[in-house]
């Protein structure tokens, strides 16, 4: 099973497990358009963040975050630098530019790190929880999203999902697996099986 591919000198990587334990120099939470703070990845970040974090975003960002786009914070007490609060879709069935919107979110995560100057970022599954994007597909857009962000100019050298459960890295480790085949990329040196 993929765990590790090679994108233009940068790698993406999967992890199973809890995204607030996972030293980086950005975390990318699953947001709302709100900004207001939830259940899932979000609410995770923000508990183990801590107040000032939500301090922040009511601050710098009273009017929300667009889906499909992404803002930043400091990280709180998370082991991080910063936090790229991305805004995914709600899934309707697929037919209302959900894989775009997406994308969009994922690739502004990406640009956010950037700009903030981070070298590392980790990512959860954007809109595969609560908002319902089917875990298969939310893979495959996901991990194509990021890999054309890495290809292109970035101070992100790593991006690491860290999926919450053994199905959802099933899923992305089939999605890396089936876009180094598109691409004809050879395993990353040292990579192997997940252990």
């Amino acid at each position: 099973m993929r765990t590790e591919l090679d994108v233009a000198g940068k790698a993406i990587r999967l992890v199973e497990g809890d995204i607030t334990t996972i030293p980086t120099d950005a975390i990318v939470n699953a947001a709302n358009s709100a900004l207001a703070g939830g259940g899932g990845v979000d609410g995770a970040i923000h508990r183990a963040g801590g107040s000032t974090i939500m301090v922040e975003l009511r601050t710098r960002h009273p009017r929300g975050c667009a889906t499909g786009d992404a803002v930043l914070t400091g990280a709180g007490r998370l082991p991080a630098r910063w936090v790229v609060h991305a805004v995914g879709p709600i899934w309707r069935g697929g037919g209302h530019g959900e894989a775009g919107l997406l994308a969009s979110a994922y690739r502004a995560a990406v640009a956010g790190a950037d700009e903030a100057g981070a070298r590392s970022v980790t990512l959860p599954a954007i809109s595969a929880g609560i908002y319902g994007y089917p875990l298969d597909e939310a893979a495959r857009v996901a991990v194509a999203a990021v890999a054309t962000a890495l290809a292109g100019a970035t101070h992100v050298k790593e991006a690491t999902f860290v999926l919450f459960s053994a199905d959802a890295y099933r899923s992305f480790a089939t999605a890396l697996e089936r876009l180094a085949a598109e691409d004809g990329s050879e395993p990353a040196a040292g990579e192997g099986s997940r252990s």
